[in-house]
């Protein structure tokens, strides 16, 4: 029994290294710079593929080779991430933080396409390690010396990390610049030289965590997204910023994963997952985070003002209206099947949009209600033998008591915190929907899940579907600029004031998420009829980033937006998809320019450009009236 938990806490200590590796980069970045950087992943993945280049063209068998191929990939990585933060990143430093974010997941897809067009698509197989090739008896278990290799270099790395930033003048202006980087700049200190420093080194040590997996695994297209989500659980639980917490977040996370595949390994899909929320319920900052400065004076940062829709704007979204009922008179089957999907992703994204741009609460795990309306409405007519309308009516419910007691727990917290307990929240709904075979069929599906008689074609269900939406996404609008509303952007813009004048924020925040969560729940018994089918993957992370990157694309500040965002990305994704092999590509490249241009998104950017030349045509009216009285 001893030699079993000592093997199992080796293995766990051996994951936990790596995954380190990867978390410190990622909490030096975001600690500096704010910047939740989704394409640290990809770095990872770049350090795998690169290392696995390097070491079969330096010679595997070499000592030299092998780790001369591992520490230039880490300084490859680390110039690839020179020219992300310089080309990209720089550009858009004063924009919101999850339009940063929008910009990192372009950045995601672009290295997708170009990892599958350099590599291809097969898994790429490192060698052994030479020296390490080997294995050491430990009670009788044989255990390999490359696991060994790993322990030791996760405490090494950490101690050159603290000598780093407590002895070197660069690591004193890191720590500064992660306590108060305005105060930085203003003593002086080249903030862009800092940013990139600091964004290369956190490159370079997921690079070099990628390319040390080699000898344990291979090399696969996939391997970045599974890594980010861990990394991140391991970021916020050690406390964002904190590179010693992200080391005993790793070993924690490493070492209940190790023992819960053999205790409980119907769990292991969301053990870190779990972790995750329950040190968030009980320390809302990470084992070893501090409370931001901005959430210590109970204020925030100040966000555009939303305004009721001018009577153009009213009349744009009357002729969308039109246009979108009319559509089945003049578009084919294909087309109006698309415009199905559509219609019920921007209902998707206006109820995601509804709990963050009025009440700044960001999700990561906005798919779980979505799938939940879905399954709802699945079970309704699966094991209750209920028709379409009744079920329609008894999935959201289900969503929302999800959202009840989902809520419960997420509005505690805020910012990045936030965001990630949602998605532990998703991640455990998405796992209860795949193990548990017998009610809902696993990742089989349930099937069969058809309309009624009366909406079966094509042309009824569309109809159904956009009259739902549309009613719903005016209600959404109607309780933006209602008390609710008014009260919701209160809290979310100064909560220390709005408690004083007698408003419950936590309360007000946990409707919106209640109702936000009912919403996505009517969106997803809408998808479940039109597909036919439910499957664990409504609720799995793709579809949360899907609804986030079409309210970002949108303009997560303006009422019509999230509307425009689902059109823009679900429609350039199905386009893209259908014209090219490398559709993430274009699909990246489109979404990094539009931030770039658009940092307040398409519809922001829109509202922007009109708002500077109404003023310029008041300021140019202004000057020829003072001319015109100043005349003789």
């Amino acid at each position: 029994m001893f030699d079993l938990i000592l093997t199992q806490t080796l293995n766990g200590l051996a994951s936990a290294s790596s995954l380190f590796l990867v978390a410190s980069g990622l909490s030096i970045i975001f600690g500096v710079t704010r910047i939740v950087n989704f394409a640290h992943g990809s770095l990872y993945m770049l350090g795998a593929y690169i290392g696995w280049t390097l070491v079969t063209w330096l010679g595997p068998t070499s000592g030299l080779g092998f780790w001369g191929g591992v520490g230039l990939a880490a300084l490859l990585v680390a110039v690839i991430g020179v020219v992300i933060e310089v080309a990209i990143l720089r550009r858009i430093y004063q924009a919101p933080e999850l339009f940063q974010l929008l910009a990192t997941f372009g950045v995601v897809l672009m290295i997708q396409d170009i990892a599958l067009a350099t590599w291809g698509a097969e898994d790429k197989l490192g060698p052994r390690a030479p020296g390490f090739k080997s294995f050491v008896i430990l009670f009788d278990n044989r255990f390999p010396t490359y696991e060994l290799l790993l322990i030791a270099i996760g405490p090494l790395v950490l101690a050159l990390l603290w000598f780093l930033f407590q002895k070197t003048r660069w690591g004193t202006l890191v720590r500064a610049a992660t306590q108060d980087r305005e105060m930085v700049a203003a003593l002086g200190v080249n903030q862009r030289l800092l940013f990139t420093s600091v964004f290369a080194f956190g490159a370079g040590l997921a690079g070099l965590g990628g390319a040390l997996q080699l000898p344990r695994e291979a090399a696969t297209l996939h391997m970045d997204l599974s890594m980010i989500s861990e990394a991140f659980v391991v970021v916020v639980v050690g406390g964002l910023g904190s590179v010693t917490g992200a080391y005993l977040a790793a070993v924690l996370i490493g070492i209940l994963h190790a023992f819960g595949i053999l205790i409980f390994p119907k769990i292991t899909l969301v053990l870190v997952f779990l972790v995750m929320a329950v040190v968030l319920v009980v320390k809302p900052y990470g084992l070893m985070g501090r409370r931001p400065v901005g959430a210590a004076r109970g204020t925030a940062t100040a966000e555009p003002l939303l305004r009721p829709a001018d009577r153009p704007a009213k009349l744009a979204g009357l002729v969308a209206l039109i246009l979108l009922a009319a559509a089945p008179l003049v578009t084919p089957d294909y087309l109006l099947l698309t415009l199905t999907e559509l219609v019920i992703f921007a209902l998707f994204a206006a109820s995601l949009h509804f709990m963050m741009g009025p009440g700044g609460m960001a999700s990561f795990g906005h798919a779980a209600y979505f799938g939940l309306g879905a399954y709802g409405a699945a079970l309704a007519v699966k094991w209750l033998g209920a028709p379409m309308e009744p079920a329609l009516i008894f999935a959201p419910f289900l969503a929302g008591i999800a959202g009840v007691v989902f809520g419960w727990f997420c509005v505690r917290l805020s910012g990045v915190y936030l965001a990630m307990l949602t998605l532990a929240f998703a991640q455990i709904a998405w796992a209860t929907a795949f193990q548990w075979v017998e009610l809902t069929g696993g990742d089989n599906g349930i099937l069969g899940v058809w309309p009624s008689h009366w909406a079966v074609s094509k042309t009824a269900f569309y109809y159904l579907a956009l009259a739902i939406c549309a009613a719903c996404v005016v209600l959404l609008r109607v309780m933006v600029f209602s008390p609710l509303g008014y009260a919701l952007r209160a809290a979310r813009d100064n909560p220390l004031r709005t408690e004083a004048i007698g408003i419950d924020t936590m309360r007000v925040q946990w409707v919106a998420f209640t109702i936000a969560a009912f919403a996505a729940g009517i969106a997803g018994a809408l998808f479940a009829f039109f597909k036919g089918s439910v499957f664990p993957t409504y609720m799995a992370i793709p579809r949360s980033v899907d609804a986030l990157l079409m309210v970002l694309l949108g303009g997560v500040q303006t009422v019509s937006g999230p509307i425009v965002g689902a059109f823009a990305y679900a429609g350039l994704s199905e386009q893209l998809m259908k014209m090219t092999m490398y559709w993430r590509f274009t699909l990246g490249l489109s979404i990094v320019l539009l931030v770039v241009l658009f940092p307040r998104g398409l519809v922001g950017g829109f509202l922007a450009l009109r708002e500077r030349r109404d003023r310029s045509d008041k300021d140019g009216a202004v000057v020829t009236r003072l001319a015109t009285e100043g005349a003789p």
